[in-house]
């Protein structure tokens, strides 16, 4: 029989079921949790016991916006910094005006999904939604795993759909034309390591010279520039390296001695050692590549295009000019195969033209 423990002392036995039972009681408030092992109880009796010496369960039911902050403070050594940044915001401006004054024991599906409809109405995106739906489904995990609620009410609910932005693509006769027109411009490299290589916008932004290993070709992929800051990248397959082929790294030479040239041309250059800058060494605002990039394609007068699009139009180069889905994966960052598939499925019916005849060659009876 478990002995009787006092105000914030837990106990742990085993039920007659098989099963391993720790409970610890909070003035008056008993939270109790049930597993297979005594090693499972025993760790989460230790974690609950941490929770309570940092405030996150308290004396009394909290409010959804008390979890929240609680929880904020308490994530915060785990987690870095630009996403925490994400999370404490959503939740400031989205979250707790509309739930934040709900008992979180009180919270149900229905509250959730009224408040993703109101926000959709009132004009919120889908991913600012998608992203609210993220952030309240992870924090109430660990009220789940911290025996604050019996169960995540996020499971119940139905987030939005993703918008996809209709995918445009160029093909390599058009990809010649653009290339042709942006011959001699200061970022001329840009474009063509976005149309050769798949690059994202923020990671052509964030790359700096120190990345470029010119005796072996290869671009080291490993931060973006994000609002005006450089920020590692934070997923080990968006850190990687690219091949480069002779002609991009001839184009990184002759942007390396126009930066030369702007360097020493006035005292106000400020030297960040990034490829591709203002004429003053500063980062470039994103807007301001997307601007050039538009007053190009109309004057090669062609189809009009997101420059998120010389990415996809890579994508598919690659894949119809016969590079295998799993190096495109890699050139692209990509976390999995699969995700790379998906997105370039409509490429891979033209690739099956002529498997049936390749295939009856190899398996024709001599």
């Amino acid at each position: 029989m478990a002995k009787r423990r006092g105000n914030k002392e837990g106990s742990i036995y085993k039920r007659k079921d098989g099963r391993w039972c720790a409970q610890i009681s909070v003035n008056g408030r008993r939270l109790t949790k049930y597993g297979k092992t005594q090693t499972e109880v025993r760790e989460w009796l230790r974690e609950t016991l941490a929770q309570i010496d940092k405030g996150l369960i308290v004396d009394k039911p909290q409010t959804l916006g008390e979890y929240l902050d609680s929880w904020l403070e308490a994530i915060k050594p785990s987690i870095r910094p630009r996403p925490h940044q994400t999370y404490e915001i959503h939740i400031r401006h989205h979250i707790m005006p509309e739930l934040g004054g709900i008992k979180i024991q009180d919270l149900r599906p229905d509250h959730i999904q009224r408040f993703y409809t109101a926000k959709l109405d009132s004009g919120s995106g889908t991913s600012t939604v998608r992203l609210c739906h993220a952030v309240l489904h992870r924090a109430l995990a660990h009220a789940v795993k911290w025996g604050l609620v019996a169960r995540n009410v996020c499971d119940a609910v139905d987030k939005p759909k993703v918008d996809t932005p209709e995918m445009s693509v160029w093909d390599a006769d058009q990809v010649r034309q653009f290339l042709q027109v942006i011959q001699g411009h200061r970022w001329e490299a840009l474009f063509y390591l976005a149309v050769s290589t798949g690059l994202r916008q923020g990671e052509l932004l964030g790359l700096m010279w120190t990345d470029v290993n010119w005796d072996t070709g290869k671009l080291a992929v490993q931060r973006q520039a994000y609002k005006g800051k450089l920020v590692e990248l934070k997923s080990a397959s968006s850190r990687r390296a690219v091949v480069l082929g002779p002609t991009a790294l001839d184009k990184l030479r002759e942007r390396q001695a126009h930066q030369e040239q702007e360097r020493a041309w006035g005292s106000s250059w400020i030297e960040r050692g990034l490829i591709f800058t203002s004429r003053t060494g500063k980062p470039i605002a994103p807007s301001s590549v997307c601007k050039v990039f538009a007053s190009k394609i109309e004057e090669a007068g062609l189809p009009a295009i997101r420059f998120h699009d010389l990415r996809h139009t890579a994508a598919t180069l690659m894949l119809q000019g016969g590079v295998h889905p799993k190096v495109v994966q890699e050139m692209l960052g990509h976390s999995s195969i699969s995700m790379t598939l998906d997105t370039y499925s409509h490429v891979l019916p033209s690739l099956q033209e002529g498997v049936a005849d390749r295939m009856e060659g190899l398996l024709q009876l001599q």
